[in-house]
């Protein structure tokens, strides 16, 4: 009868056909799934802590704009070369603004707002209000010369509701 040869474990825990030992398999696959699970659940938990960290920054009270409307106005504008019967423009606009608090800074000032209106209209001719890309230069301005005119306090947009040139 031949002998079976014996199985000797090395030093590194394999015996001396290279398989581990059937204990040590399955500690290894138990350490690594505790390994992982921590992994991923620590992870998870710091991924939670700062998306519930960035809600109470954007949880803020978002207060309404305030539309404040400013009154119809006809302004006789500049001549263009060679035009002989004057032309007439009729703007009626509306300032958007932060909240009611800068309403209320805002209201005792329309004249001023009003009067830079003209000033400036004035001086316009029919063909600078042409076409959209003609109203846009024209609320860019008015928009930044009533924030001067309301200065610390700001509009945040010149809106048209009516814009007719004759």
């Amino acid at each position: 009868m031949a002998k079976k040869p014996t199985k000797t474990p090395s030093a590194d825990g394999e015996d001396a056909e290279g398989e581990a030992p059937k204990g040590g398999k399955k500690k290894i696959i138990i350490i690594g799934a505790a390994v992982l699970l921590l992994a991923g659940g620590g992870s998870g938990y710091f991924m939670m802590k700062k998306k519930g960290g960035d809600d109470h920054a954007a949880v803020e009270v978002k207060k309404p704009l305030v539309f404040l409307d400013v009154r119809e106005m006809t302004i006789n504008l500049a001549n263009d070369p060679g035009q002989e019967k004057p032309r007439v423009a009729k703007v009626k606009v509306s300032l958007e603004l932060k909240d009611a608090k800068v309403e209320n800074e805002v209201k005792p000032l329309m004249p001023r707002i009003e009067d830079t209106f003209q000033v400036y209209m004035r001086e316009l001719r029919a063909s600078d209000l042409a076409g959209s890309a003609g109203l846009y230069r024209l609320r860019e301005e008015l928009l930044r010369r009533v924030n001067v005119a309301i200065h610390p306090a700001r509009a945040e947009a010149v809106l048209f509701k009516d814009v007719i040139v004759q």
